[in-house]
């Protein structure tokens, strides 16, 4: 699979403190890579190195073999899309025109029309359309995350960057993101989604990183990385991997105490 994005030897340091380490990564063209970790493991830094919105102190990333660095602003918006965990806008614009900003990079390229088809599929894709006329800031916070990530998509890159996309989002709507995230990788994007619950990794992600302290622990397929020595000792919690009962991904869950009979 075709590399879209490298990133090699990353370090980054803020407030005295040392974020990220030596950090090597690709995303492959179709493929979904999850980023996991504990908290304070460096996985949303990273993901906002990967964007371009932070400089690494040390290494380089680059997008089609090019270094970040290289990219006028406008070039790197139409390569890549960032959704953060924030969704905060500062006036109450309607939720299809904060759909519609996504479109920034692309403007003069469709016609009138065929922006407007690009806003109205990405928000049937993320089930918002019925929001379409009410205020952004009078969503509740899983409305505001669909809307979010119908900008992303309507932006219409070729990497996707997705920080914690199902936090505040039900069970249906968590797998409507990461059915969009596979239907994107299908098509021959490459997705980077930060995620907690390991068992929406397992079902979802071709490959996983998974990082610890700022450092890439492992780096590798899903089935590969997803063992519960290492996830324990990453985790710093016992952790179980069962097999699926019905022949599906596995479940990851915490160990619990076992109540006496």
């Amino acid at each position: 699979m075709t590399a879209l994005l490298e990133a090699e030897g990353i370090g980054y340091a803020a407030g005295g403190r040392e974020l990220l380490a030596g950090v090597d990564l690709t995303v492959r063209a179709g493929e979904i890579l999850a980023l996991l970790g504990p908290n304070g493991a460096g996985k949303s830094t990273l993901l906002s190195v990967l964007a371009g919105d932070r400089r690494p102190a040390r290494g380089e990333v680059r997008i089609d073999g090019r270094p970040l660095a290289a990219y006028k602003p406008l070039e790197l918006a139409r390569r890549r899309a960032l959704l953060t965990q924030t969704h905060e806008v500062s006036f109450p614009f309607p939720a299809a025109e904060v759909v519609r900003m996504g479109r920034a990079p692309w403007t003069g390229t469709r016609s009138a029309a065929g922006e407007e088809a690009a806003v109205t599929a990405a928000m049937a894709a993320t089930d918002c359309a019925h929001l379409a006329r009410r205020p952004f800031t009078a969503l509740s916070g899983g409305e505001r995350a669909r809307v979010a990530l119908a900008r992303i998509l309507a932006q219409d890159t070729a990497l996707l960057l997705l920080d914690e996309p199902t936090a505040a989002l039900d069970l249906r709507h968590q797998e409507l993101v990461l059915r969009i995230a596979r239907e994107r990788a299908a098509a021959g994007c490459g997705v980077v989604v930060v995620l907690h619950d390991l068992t929406l990794a397992a079902a979802h992600a071709d490959r996983i990183a998974l990082l610890d302290a700022g450092r890439t622990v492992a780096v590798g397929p899903t089935g590969d990385v997803l063992d519960a020595a290492l996830l324990s000792r990453v985790y710093r919690h016992p952790v179980e991997v069962l097999a699926h009962p019905g022949g599906g991904a596995p479940i990851v869950l915490p160990e619990r105490p076992r109540e006496a009979d």
